[in-house]
């Protein structure tokens, strides 16, 4: 495990995170002076197990791509989630922090917290005495989203004196939003997660197809969306019609039907490689499906079934 030697005392700086963490950014944002927010592009990383000293400023940990599951342990609770696109985990000043398994790639957008204070004043904070920023250790909220993919945007064009004004904005802005959404001192307004987006749909899609020949729970599938189990049933139903579970059993009975006319694999592997505990189970719901048994479909369409030999 690699740990950083800081005190709680003194707080690891905006410049000097980048020095004395294990890896170092794939892009940055700090030869250009920005005044506001700070953004470093970091790869994914692989088998992790690091604890970090306090910050002296605010972090947001933005996924823009990839995914991987990952281990946070801060303020005396462990947090483990599925972190994917649209993800963002907040890291308030002040607080220790433990990272363990694997890490996407990441854009780390570090705020001053006098960036904050100031914004504060300006709606009628007095000081720091009414602002505490709330540890999050995943959300999808698509403010930041938003502000996250502006700067990373502006880190990707050639250097242009009209980023200072774009980038001031920005940060002021997100800061605001800080203050909004996750100031302790405010009330929390629950945020009700419309539908899920296609390419969310899509996500889940193609993990169910990954792992058809085996069992799927509702609270893995709720973890690529990074939403409890049972709101998720919700969404999930409200987004397609249908239930996750039945949604599931329809990937295994389209998966069986291609394997059923492309092949000659016996219906008792089939039954198997689609996730049913055997062949009479894998009847049963094929028939509810498509109207006809497995070995009838096959025949329909033109398809003989091999006939396991007797031993």
């Amino acid at each position: 495990m690699s740990t950083i030697h800081q005190t709680a005392d003194n707080p690891v700086t905006i410049d000097e995170i980048v020095h004395v963490l294990s890896h170092r950014p794939t892009a940055t944002t700090r030869e250009r002076e920005w005044s506001g927010v700070t953004v470093d592009m970091y790869a994914p990383l692989h088998d992790i197990s690091e604890r970090y000293p306090a910050l002296d400023h605010h972090l947001i940990c933005y996924c823009p791509s990839g995914s991987a599951r990952l281990v946070q342990g801060r303020d005396g609770s462990v947090h483990e989630s599925l972190i994917s696109p649209g993800v963002s985990m907040l890291m308030p000043a002040g607080y220790d922090s433990l990272w363990e398994g694997s890490a996407s790639a990441t854009a780390r957008l570090r705020i001053p917290t006098a960036l904050v204070v100031s914004a504060g004043e300006q709606i009628g904070r007095q000081g720091t005495t009414q602002i505490e920023i709330r540890n999050v250790f995943a959300t999808r909220d698509p403010v930041i989203e938003h502000f996250a993919q502006v700067l990373i945007a502006e880190l990707d064009r050639t250097a242009h004196p009209a980023q200072t004004l774009i980038v001031d904005h920005v940060s002021i802005a997100l800061a605001a939003h800080l203050l909004r959404s996750y100031n302790a001192y405010d009330p929390v307004i629950p945020r009700e997660h419309p539908a899920l987006s296609k390419v969310e749909i899509a996500r889940i899609t193609e993990y169910i197809e990954d792992n058809l020949d085996r069992s799927i729970g509702l609270a893995e599938l709720a973890g690529i969306v990074n939403v409890g189990r049972f709101h998720f049933t919700r969404l999930f139903k409200r987004s397609t019609g249908m239930t996750a579970i039945g949604f599931v059993e329809q990937c295994r009975i389209r998966r069986a039907q291609t394997l059923l006319l492309e092949t000659n694999i016996a219906l008792s592997e089939i039954a198997l490689m689609t996730g049913f505990s055997d062949q009479s189970h894998f009847t049963r719901r094929f028939h509810r499906h498509v109207g006809c048994t497995p070995a009838a479909f096959a025949r329909e369409h033109g398809r003989r079934r091999r006939v396991p030999k007797a031993e």
